[in-house]
């Protein structure tokens, strides 16, 4: 059978044909728009790294105009020229031109070094206290006439740059001159000058020379930095300003480089191709966006158009498969005013039916559960009881008062409370109480036996199914320290960790060997049966109808070669226990 559009696709098609040509159209003017701002934006870019090139090609003019005017002092030529005299005064002088050549060095914007060395005395004035005086020099060296960067023994690997003027002019060497004034200012004057340009412009300049020196600001991109200055030297010499463009780590990034005339430096920024063309970008989004709202609104008035006969057939298929799935809460909450209003009520009658029908059906497995857990409750036995009853009548006629009256008071406490069967549920301190009880009644029997309780009190309110300690305290006084002669300790401790508690019962008695734990463990997981002994069966079972998955009872070798057995149920899960609201009575 062929397809069929329906009145809403046919809408929604012409909607889509009128909205391809204004796309086209606006796609064309924005590809020319594009390409003009770009075109201006990057020689804005050029024009702003060329005038912060030049304020910094200025501050370093003045710099190197330090040096002149040093030599043109007349103090300064003074004590040049007098400073082998026998009657001049060096060190009031030498004072005097460090004091001169603190102040000028301060005059400056920049931070930097003011120095003058006069090889013939082996003298050094500097306005630095570092250099003033020192008695280490390189004398021998070649005249650095033009800036020249160095990184210098002792300024923690910052670099700087310096220029010197020797009298005479001709002077090749230190040594030659009969003085030398040295300039030296910190590429950190640089530094502060890139960071104040990239907050301004939120870029990342750097300088860079011709042997791939590196100058960077504070927080510049080293892995960018580096890359650019890669593909810059690829290019050989580069023009004293221009623009270029690469592409790293898949982005294309338009570089602008000034050449400093002072300092032979390129000065280089670089900034993402896709950030200069952001506010075009902004509005070709802004107008996708708004032809796409026309879109949206144009479906949605077609949408109306048979909107009472679709989404009423919609809500109906989804509460169907709702019902389907078994959530039989599923209601239909529409209206549809037409004939569909009729359906939905039926079919909100029907659900609400259901769901009381399987509510009672389930109700009824839960008191049929119940009746079963008081059933297995019932099997637990005192098996005991004779015993005890033995021992009072051995002990009356031997006269051991104490010993019938200790027995008889523990017995007493320990049928009280586990003829009580009203209540289902009990805190974990009522529990421990009897097996208090349990272990005196047979500490009397045994005099070896001994134990150690040991529960952390947050535990001791944690709700808990009746008679569910006595039997595994049972089992590993019959089963393990009976049969063991060295046997004689049972531990009570207990744990909690943000979701669960636990229990642990352990004995150094007799223990099991691996196939017998492997089938006590098996045992624990099958059905009911005249096989099974029925104590940690019970136990475990009751654990988990009452808490769920992940409760129950299970069983590992003990440390001190006993049995341990390990109770473990759902924190703060009283409210799911049967009467657990009321507090047990002693």
């Amino acid at each position: 059978m062929p397809y069929k559009l329906n009145i809403f696709s046919k809408i929604l098609i012409m909607l889509i044909l009128l909205l391809i040509p204004i796309v086209l159209l606006y796609s064309y003017t924005n590809r020319i728009t594009n390409n003009v701002v770009q075109d201006q934006i990057q020689s804005s870019n050029l024009n702003q790294l060329s005038f912060f090139m030049h304020q910094l090609d200025a501050d370093v003019e003045r710099l190197a105009m330090s040096p002149v005017i040093l030599g043109s002092d007349p103090y300064m030529r003074e004590y040049i020229n007098r400073s082998d005299s026998p009657d001049y005064d060096v060190l009031k002088e030498q004072s005097r031109m460090i004091q001169k050549l603190s102040l000028q060095s301060v005059s400056s914007g920049w931070v930097n070094e003011l120095t003058v060395a006069i090889p013939k005395g082996k003298q050094v004035l500097s306005s630095s206290i570092f250099v003033n005086g020192t008695d280490v020099w390189p004398w021998h060296r070649a005249i650095q006439r033009t800036w020249t960067y160095e990184i210098r023994e002792g300024d923690k690997g910052i670099g700087s740059f310096i220029r010197e003027i020797s009298e005479p002019i001709r002077a090749q060497t230190v040594d030659q001159a009969n003085v030398l004034y040295q300039v030296r200012f910190s590429v950190q004057n640089m530094v502060n000058l890139m960071d104040v340009y990239k907050q301004d412009k939120r870029s990342d300049p750097f300088l860079v020379d011709g042997r791939n020196a590196l100058i960077v600001n504070s927080s510049s991109n080293q892995q960018i930095t580096n890359a650019i200055r890669e593909q810059l030297a690829l290019d050989g010499d580069l023009p004293n300003s221009g623009q270029v463009q690469f592409e790293i780590d898949r982005q294309q990034y338009l570089i602008s480089y000034v050449k400093s005339t002072q300092l032979g430096w390129y000065l280089v920024d670089y900034v993402p191709v896709e950030k200069i063309l952001s506010p075009i970008t902004m509005t070709r989004k802004l107008f996708y966006t708004t032809i796409g709202l026309l879109l949206v609104m144009s479906v949605l008035a077609s949408f109306m158009l048979y909107r009472n006969v679709q989404i009423p057939i919609g809500k109906m298929m989804q509460s169907v498969q709702k019902v389907k799935r078994g959530d039989l809460s599923a209601r239909i909450h529409y209206k549809a005013k037409n004939e569909f209003d009729f359906l939905i009520q039926r079919f909100n009658e029907m659900a609400e039916q259901i769901q009381v029908l399987v509510e009672d059906v389930y109700a009824e497995k839960i008191r049929s559960r119940e009746a079963t857990l008081k059933q297995l409750q019932s099997q637990i036995h005192p098996h005991f009881l004779y015993n005890s009853l033995f021992f009072i009548i051995n002990s009356a006629e031997m006269e051991d008062k104490e010993s019938v009256v200790a027995m008889a008071q523990n017995l007493a406490e320990f049928y009280r409370y586990t003829t009580r069967v009203e209540k289902q549920a009990v805190k974990l301190s009522d529990e421990l109480d009897l097996v208090g009880h349990y272990l005196n009644i047979q500490h009397l029997r045994i005099h070896r036996l001994k134990y150690d309780i040991s529960v952390p009190v947050n535990m001791l309110d944690e709700w808990v199914p009746r008679l569910i300690l006595q039997p595994l305290v049972e089992n590993a006084i019959l089963h393990g320290i009976e049969r063991s002669v060295e046997g004689d300790l049972i531990t009570i401790t207990g744990e909690q960790d943000e979701n669960w508690n636990r229990v642990i019962v352990e004995d150094n008695g007799a223990g099991l060997n691996e196939a017998g734990l492997a089938r006590l463990l098996e045992q624990l997981h099958s059905p009911m049966s005249d096989d099974i002994g029925c104590g940690t069966w019970n136990v475990h079972h009751r654990l988990y109808y009452q808490f769920g998955e992940g409760s129950g009872l299970t069983f590992y070798p003990g440390e001190k070669g006993g049995l341990k057995a390990v109770l473990t149920w759902k924190r703060g899960a009283q409210m799911n226990l049967p009467e657990a609201g009321g507090e047990s009575k002693r």
